[in-house]
């Protein structure tokens, strides 16, 4: 694995914060029109930026998730790796998860294409 371009790594970085800041619009501008994005807590996928502002907002108003980029790896064909510190909580604060998650990223022209929540490698301290 090696380091990803730093134009990369900020655009994620501000997914990230848009997501934590409850600022879907700024977060659906990062992305690609078609985008894919998996619906971690009911599974499977979501389609297109509407779909994943509906999974969000319906998300939010179930639970309280907060998701912080640790580290950045490049994997093969372009895709980067984000070891993610995630801590989900209820509606009135009770921690429901705090651990490691992977988010693995494809960018299409400068935009998120496709996310996917995978395992971290064992090779990853975490």
């Amino acid at each position: 694995m090696s380091e990803q371009p730093a134009s990369e790594i900020e655009l994620l970085r501000a997914a990230y914060a848009a997501f934590n800041a409850r600022d879907i619009d700024a977060a659906l501008a990062l992305m690609t029109p078609d985008v894919a994005w998996p619906k971690a807590f009911k599974g499977g996928f979501v389609r297109g930026t509407e779909e994943v502002r509906a999974y969000w907002t319906e998300q939010w108003s179930e639970i309280n998730p907060h998701v912080e980029p640790v580290s950045f790896y490049s994997e093969e064909a372009g895709r980067i790796l984000v070891d993610v510190h995630q801590v989900v909580r209820d509606l009135v604060g009770g921690v429901l998860a705090d651990e490691h998650v992977g988010h693995r990223f494809t960018l299409e022209q400068g935009l998120i294409q496709v996310m996917e929540v995978c395992p971290l490698p064992s090779s990853i301290p975490n």
